[in-house]
């Protein structure tokens, strides 16, 4: 039996590890309360910045004071899976005050994208701003629709942005490579493109694109070997967990371990080994969002794993590696459906749930 098949066996049987409140390794602790939030990220000082889908973006303190909402946060489209999205500082931001933001923006005929900006975050006592925005990218082609936008952000080791682009519920241009929808995009901070692409030479939108295939990635995380991973949600089932590699084709719509909504079948990935296959998959789906690995010494025998947020699974998820294979390790059924995950500064994993009156949470050690 072959690793992925033995994984869907796992879960089809129900058999891997879950735990429930009273055997968990760690207290959850409520911090503060949003509504329908998206992402989190820390600050050098201890304190987050948390965005709401609506278009809302706070300073967060450890103890869950927030501040008024930051002023000079662009206009967004909300509706539907769009919004204000992803957070995440500028590598250097220690000295140059860099956030960057994802969200939904409307053209003038009302269709979508998803766009990525950067500003200087001025901090005073009891005030927040985004100062001198300026747009790094654009999700192209605008479309009709309000789902799979992706817009995850990462810095890899080396300085460079990636941002997942989902393929807005339109399959087809998961494929089409003149344009950047269903990619993982890879650029200089200033939105420039790296003249070391894959796609360079083809110059334009294309020259953008690090891998492609991808149906709609909703966690992208570096591990600790400066390895990226991207965590995607299948179409009917097929949730899949990928190591993102330069220049390869991760199959969608042409493969896939779930199938269409319609009940339309999609062959399997392993009817086409040219097609780079998930590492691992879920059936039933867990419906992911928010992807972190874990390095501190707090919960030190879950080093190297990967912890993931489940929406319809309603749980948070640990991933084992051994090189380049992976397992589920562990299910905390959290009973809310979880749409972030961070490791904070001092070791503690923290989460956002998703929805209105959703919570943020601490886990530490119990």
């Amino acid at each position: 039996m072959t690793r992925l098949c033995a994984l869907l066996l796992c879960f089809s049987l129900s058999a891997c590890s879950s735990v429930n409140g009273d055997s968990w390794p760690f207290d959850a602790s409520p911090v503060a309360t949003f509504d329908a939030p998206w992402a989190m990220t820390f600050m050098p000082d201890g304190r987050l910045l948390v965005t709401e889908k609506a278009g809302t973006l706070y300073v967060v303190s450890p103890n869950g004071e927030k501040s008024a909402p930051v002023a000079g946060v662009p206009a967004v489209a909300a509706g539907g899976q769009g919004g204000l999205g992803d957070v995440v500082l500028h590598p250097d931001f220690a000295d140059n005050d860099l956030v960057y933001l994802s969200y939904v923006e409307a053209d003038d005929d009302g269709l979508l994208g998803a766009v990525v900006v950067r500003g200087k975050l001025v901090l005073s006592d009891t005030e927040a701003a985004l100062e001198d925005l300026e747009t790094v990218w654009h999700q192209y082609p605008k479309v009709t629709g309000r789902g799979h936008f992706g817009h995850r952000l990462a810095f890899s080791e080396g300085g460079h942005l990636f941002i997942s682009s989902g393929e807005r519920q339109k399959f087809d241009p998961a494929q089409d490579m003149q344009g950047n929808l269903g990619k993982i995009v890879r650029l200089h901070p200033d939105g420039s493109v790296p003249e070391d692409n894959p796609f360079y030479d083809k110059g334009g939108v294309t020259a953008q694109i690090w891998s492609y295939g991808h149906r709609n990635p909703l966690g992208l995380a570096f591990d600790a070997d400066g390895k990226l991973w991207t965590l995607e949600m299948g179409p009917k089932h097929g949730d899949e967990l990928n190591l993102v590699k330069p220049g390869v084709n991760y199959g969608y719509p042409l493969v896939s371990n779930g199938d269409h909504y319609s009940g339309e079948e999609i062959p399997d990935h392993d009817t086409r080994p040219d097609l780079e296959a998930p590492v691992v998959y879920w059936v039933p789906a867990i419906s992911p969002a928010g992807l972190m690995f874990y390095s501190a010494d707090m919960f030190a025998d879950w080093q190297g794993s990967a912890f993931m947020g489940g929406l319809s699974s309603k749980a948070l998820i640990r991933v084992t590696f051994d090189g380049e294979n992976a397992n589920e390790a562990e299910r905390f059924e959290m009973g809310a459906r979880i749409r972030e995950v961070e490791q904070g500064p001092n070791g503690a994993i923290w989460l956002l749930e998703d929805g209105d009156g959703a919570q943020l949470l601490k886990l530490a050690p119990n």
